[in-house]
């Protein structure tokens, strides 16, 4: 078994310390063209953070369960090396790409990533709010662990994947010089992810790199000031809600259905389809239905 760091662990103080100097900084400067900071809404994304961690460890038990029994029975085995390592960053990367575009794309999987997207505000507190529901993205990984990467390896991958992604997380920090917003995730990339607009809607999935979306056609910059939250926001603080709410309308859309084929819709359609149309055509972004609020 790879004897690799626990990065979130190692992460931790420094997770502390950059979000009470960016507290601090809009204390002292304050920016009137940025979302910043709002107690409730900060409390809410620390609250599903921590919420997150426990949910984790239970979810990680039949994960972990598939995983070894597929590393048993590759024949293949990568081994731990500081060049593979890199490698595999770079592999573990383009997989978490397609996760994260599947989580945006198929209803069912952005009813857990939507309380990612569910803060009306753009800080590094909103890179800890997470789902308590995260049961859904092992399947992508899966050709890793078929190709001979130990399953604690790819606990290291996803572990460093998801602590690389809690600086872009802010608006404190601008544009970075050309090349590096060429090729890496950054600040700049990551609020177009977070915004509302339809122009920025479902762009910019990359981790770590930027070059997955640029490759396959889900790349925008950031060229106008960014709306954060959902294009229906929830509007409220309550955990619970945060989590479930999605799912709720989902049910609800479920009930409602008159066909099978309704229902498959509702499930791996895209977040806001509607019977006889996709959301663009058929419903504006603004309308009070439950399954828009996906978006």
């Amino acid at each position: 078994m790879p004897n690799l760091p626990d990065v979130v662990l190692w992460a931790i103080p420094a997770f502390v310390l950059l979000t009470v100097v960016e507290m601090v900084s809009y204390r002292l400067h304050p920016d009137e063209d940025a979302a910043g900071y709002e107690r409730k809404d900060a409390t809410t994304s620390l609250t599903m953070g921590l919420g997150s961690l426990v949910f984790d460890l239970l979810w990680k038990i039949p994960i972990v369960a598939v995983y070894v029994a597929v590393y048993e029975l590759t024949p293949l085995n990568i081994p731990v090396l500081w060049w593979t390592v890199l490698l595999l960053v770079v592999a573990h990367d383009f997989f978490y790409y397609w996760s994260h575009r599947g989580h945006h794309v198929i209803r069912i999987l952005w009813a857990c990533h939507v309380v990612h997207h569910s803060s009306r505000r753009f800080n590094l507190t909103t890179a800890l709010r997470q789902p308590w529901t995260s049961l859904t993205g092992w399947p992508f990984y899966l050709p890793l662990v078929a190709a001979g990467v130990h399953p604690a390896t790819l606990a290291f991958l996803s572990s460093a994947n998801l602590v690389y992604q809690f600086w872009v997380h802010t608006e404190r920090v601008g544009k970075l010089p050309r090349p590096v917003e060429f090729v890496f995730n950054t600040a700049s990339h990551h609020r177009v992810h977070h915004a509302s607009q339809g122009s920025y809607l479902d762009r910019n999935f990359g981790g770590i790199f930027i070059v997955w979306d640029r490759m396959f056609g889900t790349f925008a910059p950031e060229t106008e000031p960014c709306v954060y939250g959902l294009t229906k926001n929830i509007d409220t603080h309550n955990p619970l809600r945060v989590a479930t709410h999605e799912y709720v309308a989902i049910a609800r859309d479920l009930s409602a259905a008159g066909t099978w084929r309704e229902r498959v819709g509702y499930l791996l359609r895209n977040p806001g389809w509607q019977p006889g149309g996709t959301l663009a055509e058929k419903r504006p972004v603004d309308a009070p239905h439950a399954s828009q609020a996906a978006r």
